[in-house]
């Protein structure tokens, strides 16, 4: 897999020219100007047509190529690039989407029923954002323990040792071997389905809430 994916293009119309041009006068003056320049009697002016249209020929770079060996284990390729991407998001997001109470843990304070009453009904709740920050923290998680194939080592204890010993059954006139494993290795079961469904649960929310992972 070979992946290259260019910045957005940067908007340029009547008022950022306004603030190239004009760049000595206030913030206000400058408005006015860019108005001005780019729109007359409520029509956009020549000037703004030709802003969209050098705008409509400006496309982000995408290069993209794909290896058969990409899509053997299609999941795990794709979350090496889904985890640093969720990371990064986590660190620099300037905003948070609407998160139902249902997806978020009872009793955590995080649900907008565990919230103070809002000012006013069109208001977030104070706990907007803490529901967020949870559902990135286990859509991490998840992707987590999709790159990291001993995740559920710390689930086991005891030692094991495998060996092949000679069976009963016969193929061809001679006796087969059968794999047989020693020792007192064992699984705590419970916490380790118990993890399996938090993994479930942040790749479920990944889905639901994918179209909203912007900055």
């Amino acid at each position: 897999m070979k992946i290259y994916i260019g910045p957005y293009r940067d908007w340029i119309g009547p008022y950022q020219i306004a603030d190239k041009l004009f760049f000595w006068l206030t913030k206000d003056e400058r408005f006015k100007i860019g108005a001005w320049l780019g729109e007359t009697d409520g029509k956009d002016t020549w000037l703004t047509k030709a802003c969209e249209w050098v705008q409509s020929h400006k496309k982000r770079k995408v290069n993209i190529r794909i290896d058969k060996y990409d899509t053997w284990s299609m999941d795990s390729t794709l979350a090496y690039i889904v985890l640093p991407m969720l990371k990064q998001l986590n660190a620099t997001k300037h905003g948070a989407p609407c998160v139902d109470d249902e997806d978020v843990p009872e009793g955590l304070g995080l649900r907008s029923t565990e919230a103070p009453a809002k000012e006013n009904e069109w208001c977030t709740d104070d706990n907007h954002f803490k529901r967020w920050d949870w559902v990135l923290g286990e859509m991490i998680q998840a992707f987590e323990c999709k790159v990291d194939e001993n995740w559920s080592e710390k689930y086991w204890s005891g030692t094991s040792k495998i060996e092949w010993r000679e069976s009963d059954i016969e193929y061809n006139g001679e006796k087969t071997s059968q794999m047989v494993e020693l020792g007192d290795r064992k699984c705590d079961w419970d916490a380790y389905k118990a993890h399996e469904e938090r993994n479930s649960n942040g790749f479920r929310l990944f889905g639901k809430y994918y179209q909203a992972l912007w900055d």
